[in-house]
């Protein structure tokens, strides 16, 4: 990893045993600023450029959420083994006068990293908070139980990786055996679009309607592919539908599968991409009588949902999610728990992207 010249935005840079109590003189030189603390929150990037880039990520975040932020920066091709750490604090002012501030620790590693990882730099974490851990990008070798059996939550974003399949394997041992929360940004992406169609099907003539849903069709942008998959493996789940024999992508729509309704019913539903659309960007619910419209368009902040049944036309707004990847997480930072529905829907979407990669 490229360590950037002008490291002034990373703080103060000093000795790995002395990180303590250079923390505590920075507080005592300064009695007008407050260290608050409520979690725990790692950065961690394999890419050369995320260490400083993740400092700035690291501010807007505490505006909303006050913790110890760990940076962490792991150059892998970097050849022999090093350390080095950068101290500073993210404040905020309350009431007009004195800061709220979160304490920050930035590490560089160079070569061989896992050791150090889990030795070195959880060290300095706050042992009384939980630890909330977002890896950046794909997850190497060194995502292994060493270190997510020190993690409370994992924070991740499938909409970045190559070979998804792959990569959520990697999650299922750290789910099944330590019982880890995982939130990943692609699911976080169809918060407001769930919320939206819960709101349509509270009208009566709408709740009738489920049972006789015949088609569901997802269009996003080519990232949002797997939030796509996952909107529908929520409605497989909380519908019920079990999986019909022929789960598996049809030629004209890579992601196309059929489901059955307990009482038998059929249902078509795929997954579209445009590179025009929203993260989620279009969900058409057809129910024989009744149809279902939610869309957004690109970078517009509001979803427009849309019922017609019986000459009957429902039309609302609602907020739709954020684009922004930082919004994303200041978002699932704020609503925390135990993140039960992804596990819920989680084995429905493992079939899914299997039957499609």
């Amino acid at each position: 990893m490229t360590v950037p010249n002008d490291c002034n935005q990373l703080g103060r840079e000093v000795e790995i045993g002395q990180i303590e109590v250079e923390l505590k003189r920075l507080w005592e030189a300064d009695e007008a600023s407050t260290n608050a603390s409520l979690i725990n929150f790692a950065v961690y990037s394999e890419d050369a450029s995320a260490l400083s880039q993740n400092s700035d990520t690291v501010r807007e975040i505490t505006s909303e959420h006050a913790c110890r932020a760990i940076l962490i920066g792991v150059d892998c091709e970097e050849s022999e083994v090093s350390m080095r750490a950068w101290i500073t604090a993210h404040c905020n002012l309350m009431n007009g006068n004195k800061s709220v501030c979160s304490e920050q620790i930035a590490f560089h590693l160079g070569g061989r990293a896992s050791g150090r990882l889990s030795n070195t730099v959880f060290a300095h974490l706050n042992s009384d908070l939980p630890l909330v851990f977002w890896w950046q990008g794909e997850l190497s070798e060194r995502f292994n139980d060493r270190l997510y059996s020190l993690i409370q939550r994992l924070v991740i974003d499938s909409s970045e990786w190559q070979d998804p399949v792959a990569q959520f394997e990697k999650i299922v041992p750290a789910m099944q055996e330590y019982n880890l929360v995982v939130q990943d940004l692609s699911w976080t992406r169809t918060y407001h679009a769930r919320l939206a169609i819960a709101a349509l099907f509270d009208d009566p003539i709408a709740l009738t309607a489920i049972p006789a849903i015949q088609k569901v069709r997802v269009v996003t942008s080519p990232e949002g592919r797997i939030a796509g998959l996952q909107l529908l493996a929520w409605f497989a789940a909380q519908c019920d539908w079990r999986k019909a024999s022929e789960l598996i992508a049809s030629e004209s729509v890579a992601d196309s599968f059929h489901f059955e309704h307990s009482h038998g019913g059929s249902v078509e539903a795929s997954v579209v991409t445009d590179s025009d659309s929203a993260a989620i960007g279009l969900i058409k619910i057809d129910a024989g009588d009744v149809q279902f419209t939610i869309s957004r368009s690109k970078g517009n902040q509001v979803l427009h949902l849309n019922m017609e049944a019986q000459g009957h036309v429902s039309e609302q707004s609602a907020p739709a999610d954020s684009e922004d990847v930082v919004g994303l997480v200041r978002d699932q930072l704020s609503r925390g728990g135990k993140n039960s529905l992804f596990r819920k829907i989680f084995p429905v979407f493992i079939d899914l992207i299997n039957g499609t990669t």
